[in-house]
């Protein structure tokens, strides 16, 4: 990481502050790369991170202009709820709970919506905000990929149920890191 700890030297003068002590607006690559997955989204939209002084876990602040005009936040989250229940289960969440950035913390969704910050300015402007932690939810989906992949490969055992814990608790109930299944 290039954030310094301490004011030091750096080309960047935001990243040359101390981390520990500041909100660092800086690029993201993440932005970019959306357009990549989704190409009809190319030159709509972009970001910047705000590096901020936690071990982990980020927030995304999405605003974005809708086709329907006169939304509700009510039907913002009635729809990310179907989402949710519906073809994002185990990839997206909702969260009802007013929670901070901890609460999210080895989340195994990729990304899991705030409902309490769901906004709709005028009549198509609509905010959402939605926490995610980068490296264990980036871990279950390489998880998930494994899974497809060898789902598809001649010979392999039938499908798992996506939560390594789970299924190795299965054949080792035993083991000290199963007493979270015990009833």
């Amino acid at each position: 990481m290039e954030q310094r700890l301490l004011d030091a030297s750096h080309r960047d003068l935001r990243r040359a502050r101390a981390a520990a002590l500041s909100i660092v607006p800086t690029s993201t690559g993440a932005a970019k790369v959306v357009s990549l997955v989704l190409p009809q989204l190319k030159g709509k939209l972009n970001g910047i991170a705000l590096r901020v002084p936690t071990p982990n876990v980020s927030v995304v602040d999405l605003v974005i202009n809708v086709a329907k005009k006169g939304i509700s936040a009510e039907d913002v989250n009635a729809a990310l709820r179907k989402a949710a229940d519906g073809p994002l289960m185990g990839i997206l969440a909702v969260c009802d709970v007013p929670l901070v950035s901890v609460d999210f913390r080895c989340t195994d969704v990729s990304s899991t919506i705030d409902f309490s910050l769901t906004m709709v300015m005028g009549e198509d402007m609509v905010k959402v905000v939605a926490w995610y932690d980068n490296e264990w939810g980036y871990s279950q989906r390489v998880v998930d990929l494994a899974y497809l992949v060898a789902s598809k490969w001649p010979g392999t055992a039938p499908a798992r149920s996506g939560d390594p814990l789970e299924d190795f608790c299965k054949t080792n109930p035993a083991d000290e890191e199963c007493k979270v299944y015990e009833a």
